[in-house]
């Protein structure tokens, strides 16, 4: 070996170490001029700033410190009332952890659902970026923990929303919780506050064949049991109810187990006049039919349901295969308003 080729690698590596240090004397003084940006109110400075240290973290798979100081910028920017900016930093938080990927303990997965849960919290619904967030962090959520994301997330959304007095989008995200009793408490107050009366049995029965459509039985039973002890307006809080469907959804809920397909289309038959009263029935039935009773599903095209477009179909977008077609209906005008009249 000659001297030339037994200094090659000494440089090399002489060259790396140099190279890292510099790098990390220029992360110094970027971290040095943000701190000093944010303590001069100098905001716009300070998210390009932000910025800056994402591109150069995210390069050299620091992922860890680029988490760690994407969400205290957030939070910092919240409190200054910096929502635009303090979004997007979420937008990257979010997409630093795509990147990352899935981690093998599943507490290093979870410990960003409150976190991130708590941001979105913080921006308020007039900031433009918000909705982009919370379907960015679903993705994420979805492909770490499982199809429709963790159900803790979708709480905390969904508490969101509620407290902003948007019924429909915090109904979606109640459904999805995976907390039947929760879930059942909603859908009583909405059903007092925002019903008639002849709709109290519909409110209950959309939801749980909603849950079963996605395979989600615990919280349809737990559901259905919060919702029927407790509404003041159903007149039976036991079986038999008086109302048909609530009925309809007892014995469906027993058939489940027998896995029975003629039991299962003889209870449909007994029950059409009443399943008729709101036209999705029909696809959430077909759902179930396929997944508790192996039957074989039909071409199904459900029309606009008996509730509007305010407690109308949310769950398209999770029943592909059997409503790809379906258009959303229009809200009828009496309900236009519900969000302002929530209080």
């Amino acid at each position: 070996m000659t001297t030339a080729e037994a200094e090659r690698p000494i440089g090399s590596a002489s060259s790396s170490s140099s190279s890292s240090s510099a790098n990390q004397r220029g992360v110094s003084r970027v971290l040095a001029k943000l701190s000093h940006s944010l303590a001069e109110g100098e905001f716009y400075e300070a998210h390009m700033m932000y910025r800056t240290l994402y591109f150069r973290y995210t390069a050299q798979k620091r992922y860890q410190d680029c988490l760690d100081l994407l969400y205290d910028g957030a939070q910092k920017l919240i409190e200054k009332e910096q929502e635009s900016s303090a979004a997007d930093l979420c937008l990257l938080l979010v997409d630093t952890l795509e990147k990352r990927g899935p981690q093998p303990e599943a507490a290093d997965n979870f410990e960003w659902v409150p976190r991130l849960g708590g941001l979105i919290r913080g921006l308020s619904a007039t900031t433009v970026e918000r909705e982009t967030l919370i379907h960015r962090v679903i993705k994420w959520s979805t492909s770490v923990h499982g199809q429709f994301g963790h159900p803790v997330l979708h709480k905390l959304i969904a508490h969101v929303f509620w407290t902003e007095g948007n019924i429909e989008s915090a109904r979606h995200h109640y459904l999805l919780c995976q907390d039947g009793s929760l879930c059942g408490r909603v859908l009583i107050e909405i059903s007092q506050s925002k019903g008639f009366h002849r709709e109290v049995d519909l409110f209950l029965v959309q939801a749980v064949l909603q849950q079963l459509s996605l395979k989600d039985r615990k919280t349809a039973e737990d559901t259905f049991t919060e919702y029927t002890r407790y509404h003041p307006k159903l007149l039976r809080h036991e079986f038999p109810y008086n109302e048909p469907l609530v009925n309809f959804l007892y014995f469906l809920f027993r058939l489940i187990d027998t896995k029975s397909v003629v039991g299962f289309r003889a209870l449909r038959k007994l029950y059409e006049p009443s399943l008729k009263r709101d036209t999705s029935f029909t696809k959430y039935l077909t759902k179930i039919g396929v997944t508790y009773f192996d039957e074989q599903p039909e071409q199904v095209h459900a029309g606009p349901s008996g509730l509007g477009g305010m407690f109308g179909d949310i769950f398209n977008q999770l029943m592909q295969g059997f409503d790809d077609d379906d258009d959303v209906q229009s809200r009828p005008t009496r309900r236009q308003n519900a969000n302002s009249e929530l209080d």
